[in-house]
């Protein structure tokens, strides 16, 4: 199974070295780090600017959004929702298993 590293690295500082294991039908890595990327670094630019938002709430609205973008594609709701289910199965399981690094705490 192909795998797409990536480097996760949070506002205060920790990382986290990700191995996402790729569904067999993907179509361009590349792309999917680069969206992934972007979706991150737009919820930090809106909290940024908008304010804070709980974990919650920002979970909540990613869940949403990836099932409005389930419901777009032309499937059974049965095959839409078993694809996300598996695929957010099998990215939670990836950033369990990555190590957290914590950033430097201090001053020199």
């Amino acid at each position: 199974m192909k795998k797409l590293p990536y480097l996760a690295r949070t506002r205060t500082g920790d990382s986290f070295h990700i191995e996402f294991p790729l569904h067999p039908e993907t179509g361009d890595a590349v792309r999917v780090g680069q969206l992934v990327s972007l979706l991150l670094e737009t919820i930090d630019r809106d909290i940024a600017l908008a304010g804070e938002a709980s974990n919650g709430d920002v979970l909540q609205a990613v869940a949403m959004a990836l099932s409005i973008r389930a419901r777009m594609i032309h499937a059974s709701h049965e095959t839409t929702r078993g694809l996300s289910v598996r695929l957010v199965e099998t990215a939670l399981e990836a950033v369990a298993d990555a190590p957290r690094q914590s950033g430097q705490v201090g001053h020199a």
